[in-house]
């Protein structure tokens, strides 16, 4: 049922809702001009059935089916954007590119890797490159990049340290030089790209890309990694995990009480190195190719019961897109934006995990992550795109941004449906249970 005047000031959406908490059918009323969430009663509640009735006279009602549930804004917190004030890559992507992808896939704000041409290493840096992605309606929080000459910024940022060689140039060939960077950027959020330099570097001749950057890397660099979020009190997130052995070692650190997140890529849940090596046409594995590569079915399986056991703290793309002539030649990197919100279909109405913990590592903890910055230094910001109290709750007072599932209409994803300016994904002709149905940002439809 939809019975919405657009001209009304205050309208209410009736929906199935998922939170990290429960689901169940509510009623949630917002300030479109305010662009946040004014109540929200659940259908259990007093409340419920006289805010309906006064939404539905005043023709300010939208009704969701059941099939269709709605999520707080999903957020990408690793993504890279391609853009900085060199415009050098602006043939990989764009921030307006980026943005086209991410609604595609029911994302509304992300968090941009600093391993650009110029890199965002200081206030002036940093600013000029968020002042680009001021031209999009996108929230989008840039990282700053950590070198081994770099100091923190005058404001609150995320950061991010290349423990190995990756894409760019912005990363460390031995741990003492990252150690000693880090001692500067004591109790910082300091995310960590783990792969050890030194075993990379005793694997560079091997004859695939999987022996090339090996496990073991990844192992040993988060028990470095670890070491140093202890040494520094960072608060820490591992990116991209890989390693189903190496959670171990995480969910330890946090019994211990070490303030350690992991991601985890969609990419990495759903394929296997079996899988891709196994594909006839060779020049269609380096499709497949990202740092840290896609692990064997072992390690997937580890993942996926992580994920379903409330260790894994984000699922996030590690968007990387080039140009096919790059990915031709094995540069590494996958794309994610357009299939991100079909994917999390996927991982509830195929692989049964719960939507509660969807609406946690998609949603909640991105929100989170992004609201650190927004409450120190965004809000007041002539820059500042999120309305209210941030993103990712579903309360009184936040961002009225949604994601909206439909989960009885499947997506296929093709060509013709990708807005990123790669053109390519690694979920190319796979076919998801559900789709992304509608998103609203600050209140507005979009």
């Amino acid at each position: 049922m939809i019975v919405c005047d657009q001209k009304s000031t205050l309208y209410s959406l009736v929906a199935k809702t998922i939170t990290s908490e429960v689901i169940e059918k509510k009623i949630i009323t917002i300030d479109p001009i305010k662009g946040i969430i004014v109540s929200v009663y659940s259908e259990q509640s007093p409340e419920f059935s006289l805010i309906y009735q006064e939404a539905k006279k005043a023709r300010a009602l939208v009704e969701y089916p059941d099939h269709i549930w709605l999520f707080a804004a999903f957020g990408d917190v690793h993504i890279h954007a391609r853009e900085d004030v060199s415009g050098l890559h602006l043939y990989k992507e764009d921030f307006q590119s980026v943005t086209d992808a991410s609604y595609n896939g029911g994302l509304l704000f992300a968090c941009d890797m600093p391993n650009n041409p110029v890199a965002p290493i200081d206030d002036e840096t940093y600013l000029a490159k968020y002042r680009l992605s001021m031209r999009v309606p996108f929230a989008l929080l840039p990282y700053a990049g950590i070198g081994p000459k770099t100091s923190p910024l005058s404001f609150l940022v995320p950061y991010k340290a290349y423990m190995g060689h990756s894409v760019g140039d912005l990363f460390f060939t031995d741990s003492p030089s990252l150690d000693l960077a880090l001692e500067r950027y004591r109790q910082q959020y300091v995310s960590f790209h783990c792969e050890d330099p030194d075993i990379l570097e005793r694997h560079k001749n091997e004859s695939d890309h999987f022996a090339r950057r090996p496990i073991q890397a990844e192992f040993e660099a988060t028990r470095f990694a670890l070491k140093l979020i202890e040494k520094y009190e960072l608060k820490g997130k591992l990116c991209h995990y890989s390693s189903g052995d190496g959670l171990e070692l995480i969910v330890e650190a946090k019994k211990r009480g070490l303030d350690v997140e992991t991601e985890v890529t969609p990419q990495h849940l759903y394929f296997s190195e079996e899988e891709i090596l196994a594909l006839d046409d060779k020049m269609r594995q380096t499709q497949f190719q990202m740092n840290p590569p896609i692990r064997n079915r072992y390690n997937r399986e580890l993942l996926l019961k992580a994920l379903s056991e409330g260790h894994i703290d984000y699922l996030a793309t590690d968007h990387a897109p080039h140009s096919p002539a790059e990915k031709l030649k094995g540069m590494s990197g996958l794309t994610g934006l357009d299939s991100f919100g079909a994917f999390t279909t996927w991982l509830m109405l195929t692989k049964n995990i719960d939507p509660k913990i969807i609406a946690k590592v998609a949603a909640e903890n991105p929100g989170e992550f992004y609201n650190r910055f927004h409450r120190a230094w965004l809000k007041d910001s002539p820059y500042q795109k999120v309305q209210g109290l941030g993103l990712g709750k579903i309360e009184k007072g936040y961002s009225a941004s949604f994601t909206l599932l439909d989960t009885t209409q499947p997506q296929s994803i093709s060509k013709e449906f990708l807005k990123t300016k790669a053109l390519d994904n690694p979920f190319l002709y796979q076919t998801f249970p559900g789709s992304v149905f509608r998103i609203y940002f600050n209140g507005r439809e979009l």
